[in-house]
């Protein structure tokens, strides 16, 4: 977890950590686990992997990453037992910036993400979809552009360079995720934990929770604490779960060449 006070941050970085919170709907802190300690954090935390949900997401981009380079991320989930969703994601993102109309659609979600030494601001929007369509539409039985509304297309092509169409972008994935919801004793906030597992066996613990803007220093600060108290290591290199995604099914199509 950030610690916002922390020199890691340059001063022009906190001041504009403080112009986004005061534009943003949420704060998600998060945490990358180092794989050597993660068995041991499960433990620390008394996480039970029983409990946790399946989920399998899937991104969908060219095959030479354009819409990551033009910052926008496309993103299907599968979700155990319920409906699963779909997800255009900008960022970086100056909420101040987006047409007024557009910021204040309930469609929209703008929050930032933060991890220790840094932070983004994000636009997201999320529809919910029925899961055998999205096995379909995965499968090629029907049209990708079907698993996102109206909204998110319009949104998407915003972003994007012209002639880059949904249909045509390559899947990339599965990636099998175990969710796990927990409230930890001694923590007043719930945690979620999140393992992706990639195809070559490698894996990512992300640890995170979310709190108002208002509250964003005051629980990077309880998180911090309560993290360090358990002996988990909050100065090991981050990795990010979508970075690590996208690259090693670009480069299984030749895309990361």
């Amino acid at each position: 977890m950030p610690d916002t006070g922390s020199p890691t941050l340059s001063t022009e970085q906190v001041a504009q950590l403080l112009r986004l919170l005061r534009s943003v709907d949420a704060v998600e802190l998060k945490l990358s686990v180092a794989d050597t300690d993660r068995r041991s954090t499960v433990a620390a935390l008394g996480m039970d992997p029983l409990d946790a949900q399946i989920r399998q997401v899937v991104f969908l981009d060219t095959p030479d990453l354009t819409l990551d380079q033009h910052g926008v991320v496309v993103r299907v989930r599968r979700i155990q037992r319920k409906p699963g969703d779909s997800i255009v994601k900008l960022r970086p993102l100056v909420p101040d910036e987006l047409p007024p109309a557009l910021r204040k659609s309930r469609d929209l979600s703008v929050e930032v993400d933060a991890m220790p030494g840094g932070f983004v601001c994000s636009g997201s929007m999320k529809a919910q979809r029925d899961d055998a369509r999205i096995k379909d539409a995965l499968a090629g039985r029907e049209p990708v552009r079907r698993l996102f509304t109206k909204a998110q297309r319009a949104f998407l092509s915003d972003h994007v360079p012209d002639g880059v169409q949904l249909d045509d972008l390559s899947v990339l994935g599965p990636i099998n995720v175990l969710k796990l919801k927990f409230s930890p004793e001694g923590f007043g906030r719930r945690l979620v934990a999140e393992q992706w597992t990639y195809p070559d066996g490698s894996r990512i613990l992300e640890l995170s929770t979310k709190c108002e803007p208002t509250e964003a220093f005051e629980a990077a600060a309880e998180a911090r604490a309560f993290l360090a108290g358990h002996g988990i290591d909050l100065s090991a290199e981050q990795q990010t779960k979508t970075r690590k995604a996208l690259e090693f099914f670009a480069g299984e199509l030749g895309g990361g060449d």
